[in-house]
């Protein structure tokens, strides 16, 4: 069985948006960094609509990647969605999907469709 490897591109960490905090990730987030809950939105969030709190961005990556390290500054803590990736549900349950995320993702070069479905029948 192939054994998933991050190559450490920094791919799933681009964009213009980043993903979502809940409540409790931000203040995970900012006793990581030794902050207030306050002073970390202040400096490092972005209020999108009525609920929706992302991570802001820095020259197209997410703020907290380090493009000269090729690493998560907060990768202890980082949210839900970041710890998921590459294997958010979507990817076991279509092969359209799964080829999408393997066109942003150099881990999953050699992976196969098939070879997703024998992860997903492991963690059941």
């Amino acid at each position: 069985m192939k054994v998933f490897v991050c190559q450490r591109c920094g791919e799933c960490c681009k964009g213009e948006s980043t993903v979502s905090l809940s409540p409790e990730e931000r203040e995970q987030i900012a006793r990581f960094l030794g902050l207030s809950l306050q002073e970390f939105m202040d400096r490092f969030t972005e209020v999108k609509g009525a609920h929706r709190v992302e991570m802001k961005t820095k020259d197209g990556y997410c703020i907290f990647y380090d493009q000269t390290k090729r690493l998560c500054a907060i990768h202890p803590v980082k949210p839900a969605k970041c710890k998921e990736w590459p294997f958010p549900e979507i990817i076991f349950n279509d092969e359209t999907n799964f080829q999408i995320i393997k066109s942003s993702c150099k881990g999953l070069e050699k992976f196969s469709f098939m070879d997703i479905q024998q992860i997903k029948n492991l963690t059941k």
